[in-house]
């Protein structure tokens, strides 16, 4: 499948479904076409990826190591400056919190340019 054929986030909120339907997928390549082609994921944890082949080839990883489904997390309010908004969920794996932040193209979809997938809470492992 390429980019034309899978379809697009028009609001920055349809970012998390879509990345939860495609991990459930396995669709580590269209995972990937969530993120601008320079974007930034803060993972693994402790690391940054950049460039949208890496954050691929760290989807396949993850997808290889996943043994149950993704769900769809409860969404904080989306805050946008111009063609940018900042999202958030609360995680169900109580890492503390994910943001991101995404930008609008030119055609009004979204990409996500930022992830931090995981924010240690105080007083847990890592934070």
């Amino acid at each position: 499948m390429t980019e034309t054929t899978r379809e697009r986030a028009t609001t920055p909120e349809d970012l998390a479904r879509l990345f939860v339907e495609r991990a459930n997928a396995g669709d580590a390549e269209g995972l990937a076409e969530l993120y601008a082609p320079d974007a930034v994921l803060a993972y693994p944890p402790g690391s940054s990826t950049v460039g949208r082949d890496a954050i691929r080839a760290v989807c396949e990883r993850m997808l290889e190591h996943t043994t149950e489904p993704f769900r769809l997390e409860e969404a904080m309010p989306t805050v946008r400056y111009g063609d940018l908004a900042l999202t958030s969920t609360r995680p169900a794996d109580n890492t503390g919190g994910r943001v991101q932040v995404a930008r609008r193209r030119p055609d009004g979809t979204w990409l996500r340019i930022m992830d931090r997938p995981e924010v240690r809470a105080p007083g847990r492992d890592g934070g």
